[in-house]
């Protein structure tokens, strides 16, 4: 059982790092897989089903609804489309961002991998608009500050 309740401890510890809730679904099939210890310490079998049952079920019906809350919540914006759609969205810089150091952006509660287009470096904390998107890395640049006028 304390494997269990260890392996949960490092999926939510890899979950508050990412933000991508995948992790917590893994940390409630853990939980689940201790329970299951608890009642039938011998059943090694039944405690990985159970805990993988409960991840999947999550991930798969869990993830979605929790992602759309916390757009709502975040950025207010939903971004429709798979990589194509991404193209215009606001996101802030996680870390310095340049063109040949990958850094990290947030957006819509995921965090993505992100190049600058041009020569320029971003500083963490930076609002910068998507330009382009290559696979799973994301090429931004910064939003213009308005003035008020």
């Amino acid at each position: 059982m304390a494997v269990w309740i260890i392996i949960a401890v490092l999926m939510l510890a890899i979950e508050m790092h990412h933000m991508a809730f995948f992790a917590m679904f893994g940390a409630a099939g853990a939980v689940a897989g201790a329970v299951v210890a608890a009642v039938w310490p011998s059943q090694y079998l039944l405690q990985v089903v159970v805990a993988v049952i409960v991840a999947a079920l999550g991930v798969s019906a869990g993830r979605p609804f929790v992602s759309r809350a916390f757009a709502h919540r975040s950025e207010g914006a939903i971004v429709h489309g798979v990589h194509g759609g991404l193209v215009g969205a606001h996101a802030m810089t996680v870390d310095q961002v340049a063109t040949n150091t990958a850094g990290h952006v947030r957006l819509l509660g995921e965090t993505w991998l992100a190049v600058t287009a041009d020569d320029s470096t971003i500083s963490p904390g930076t609002l910068v608009q998507v330009t382009d998107v290559a696979g799973t890395t994301l090429t931004v640049q910064p939003v213009p500050i308005k003035e008020n006028s």
